[in-house]
């Protein structure tokens, strides 16, 4: 397990993997993590903090298990800096799968890793590598995302939800679990799983329209919101709604709705509390059918699936829910 760190690396996106890793060594595992730097020497973070580089890339063994490439801000320099760039060409043919966290993403692509490949970064920065790299296939929405052996993720703390899952994929469900209750951190974020909230777009909307009908979908989820009620509620033409609506937030009136219903209705599945059943009627979706649908387009899991992963972090738990989706479709 090998974490590249160089000068302005985001401390987080290096410590939240070794500890993620190092925690799991306390619950059965066996990780030989080791923080390196291009040169072996010592680095300093964005935030000021020393990093201790154990070694430099000679004095790693010909295979390597994982290849972490953390990030920082400024990534234009970060990819011009030949000493890490050469690191990161030089390690990833050894390592079995290679992994960036937040912009370690453009690390990849300037290496020629993510040709082809969908990947991820934070939602910041998504425009920055689609236009960079337009071999890549950009996603900005999910939190972690996999393509073949690279694995891609957004924001500093989705470092942490990427190495759950590796840990998962490597050891089990029952290690991953208990180093996520160790490090007090959700068990599990689907790795389709949204960066963004739908709920919370509502405070950049200025339009005074625009406000009073998001305002109304977040207040009562469960509500008749098709587009000419809106519309019809707030005074204006459904034509003209629908153009505020993708102006300012890039979706349709009813996209929007169903974005605030799967909210609505993983706040509900991560309570625990109520059948499946109850959730898609409390949320606005109206039955369990339409519910599982939208929610295996937007995160591609089944309701079943998502309530399971908040008791593990991913594939143990989806196989069990899966089998039960199987069998009970409508459950």
């Amino acid at each position: 397990m090998v974490i590249l760190a160089f000068d302005g690396v985001q401390l987080l996106d290096v410590a939240g993997p070794a500890e993620v890793f190092t925690t799991a060594n306390r619950f059965g595992a066996d990780y030989d993590v080791r923080v390196i730097s291009g040169t072996g020497a010592d680095v300093v973070t964005s935030s000021g903090v020393r990093i201790g580089a154990g070694t430099a890339p000679a004095g790693l063994p010909r295979r390597l298990g994982t290849l972490i490439v953390p990030g920082r801000s400024d990534w234009p320099a970060a990819i011009r800096d030949e000493v890490t760039m050469a690191a990161v060409t030089g390690l990833a043919p050894r390592a079995r799968r290679v992994a960036s966290v937040c912009a370690g993403a453009f690390l990849l692509a300037e290496a020629g890793l993510l040709d082809g490949r969908r990947a991820t970064t934070h939602w910041q920065l998504a425009g920055d590598l689609a236009r960079a790299y337009p071999k890549v296939r950009v996603d900005s929405d999910p939190v972690f995302m996999k393509d073949g052996r690279v694995l891609t993720s957004a924001g500093v703390t989705a470092g942490i939800d990427l190495s759950l899952a590796l840990v998962e994929d490597d050891h089990g469900a029952e290690p991953a679990r208990e180093v996520a209750r160790q490090l007090v951190v959700f068990m599990a974020r689907p790795a389709g799983q949204s960066q963004f909230s739908a709920r919370l777009s509502v405070r950049d909307a200025e339009h005074p329209v625009l406000r009073a009908a998001m305002d109304a979908v977040t207040g009562d989820p469960a509500a008749d919101h098709a587009t000419e009620r809106l519309a019809s509620r707030t005074g204006v033409s459904p034509r003209h709604l629908t153009r505020l609506f993708r102006a300012h937030t890039g979706l349709s009136p009813g996209r929007y709705v169903e974005s605030i219903r799967v909210e609505a209705a993983q706040v509900l599945l991560e309570g625990g509390s109520g059948s499946v059943e109850q959730v898609a009627a409390e949320s606005g979706f109206g039955s369990s059918e339409t519910m599982r649908r939208v929610f295996q387009q937007h995160l591609g899991v089944s309701p079943t699936t998502y309530r399971a992963r908040f008791r593990s972090t991913g594939r143990a738990a989806s196989r069990s829910a899966e089998q039960s989706d199987a069998e009970h479709p409508r459950a």
